[in-house]
């Protein structure tokens, strides 16, 4: 499955009116790769975590999102229903301002804000159409949740509780925090994602998770 964030600036499509999109989704709150510990070896807890975090297919979530991208800035509200191999994602601001809807699912993704509508067979090409860049975009489904893409190559960086706090991978750096248990699983409320190519930045704050019924309530 392949996902994508394009995040309206409340303006017409076809100005700056899509600002960046995802991430593929901070600021300066998120440490400097040169502040992370040295990259520490797999333990057996995150070995469990990341195996039970692949098999999480199906998921909510809502919160904000402050995306950054050349000296620009919106924070939009998103809700995001994914589905094993489909997705649909709700942005908007206050008083609804800017609804913007995007549904994908394998070969095919769209986007609705107002009378506007667009499609691409992938989240990467409409990016790409849209606002003349490419970005990893389908890597988002996995950051998300605080999992490096599986089978590509990550490094790893542990709290002292062998939790994993950040990872580095495809020339990003991906920071998570404030994690709460769900069942047998530790989700983030707060994702931040930079790149170290350019200056594409994305921040999820205040996410809350609802899960199938036996993966438990957060605490």
């Amino acid at each position: 499955m392949v996902l994508c964030f394009i995040f309206p600036s409340y303006a017409p499509v076809g100005t700056a009116a899509l600002r960046l999109a995802s991430l593929c989704l901070l600021t300066a709150a998120l440490p400097a790769c040169s502040s992370l510990a040295p990259p520490a070896s797999e333990n057996s807890n995150w070995a469990l975590q990341s195996q039970q975090l692949e098999k999480l297919t199906h998921w909510q979530l809502r919160g904000r999102v402050n995306v950054r991208y050349n000296n620009e800035s919106q924070t939009p509200r998103i809700q995001w229903q994914h589905n094993s191999r489909a997705y649909q994602i709700r942005l908007w601001g206050t008083f609804n301002a800017g609804n913007t809807l995007i549904r994908g699912e394998p070969g095919r993704v769209s986007l609705d804000q107002g009378d506007e509508h667009f499609s691409a067979s992938s989240p990467e090409e409409l990016i790409l159409q849209q606002l003349g860049y490419e970005l990893p975009v389908s890597y988002l489904e996995f950051w998300i949740k605080g999992l490096p893409v599986p089978d590509r190559p990550a490094a790893l960086f542990f709290n002292e509780l062998n939790q994993l706090k950040a990872f580095k991978q495809a020339e990003w750096t991906v920071s998570l925090s404030d994690l709460r248990d769900y069942g047998d699983l530790a989700l983030p409320r707060r994702v931040d994602i930079m790149s170290s190519e350019n200056d594409a930045q994305l921040r999820f704050i205040g996410l809350r998770w609802t899960l199938p019924e036996n993966r438990g309530s957060a605490h």
